[in-house]
């Protein structure tokens, strides 16, 4: 649950970085790219961490996934709230059916 945790937290922060600057377009591009980066590097502390604590209870490929799915569920809020833009079907179609990939990732054949 450690692990989980730590991605989410990562996320909020990766997300931010990525896409916070989106409403501040008449900011200049250096300082964008200068503050995503620092708010980037705090995403490290969290991510690097839950990777080492997650590995071996998971597998790489297991990791990955789980930070997809949490990815797609923070930057969903985040667009909403934040960007203030619609969630369509379409988008949680798509959404979902990536997270049904999980399913595949998880499963032992």
């Amino acid at each position: 649950m450690l692990t989980v945790v730590l991605l989410v937290i990562s996320n909020i922060f990766m997300t931010i970085a990525w896409y916070g600057h989106l409403k501040y377009k008449s900011a200049p591009l250096w300082l964008a790219i200068l503050v995503s980066w620092l708010i980037a590097s705090l995403e490290y502390c969290f991510q690097v961490p839950a990777n080492r604590i997650g590995y071996g209870q998971f597998n790489g490929a297991q990791l990955k996934t789980i930070q997809e799915v949490i990815t797609l569920i923070v930057f969903c809020i985040f667009s909403v709230v934040y960007l203030k833009e619609d969630l369509k079907w379409n988008y949680l179609v798509a959404f979902a059916l990536m997270a049904l990939a999980t399913f595949f990732v998880f499963k032992k054949f």
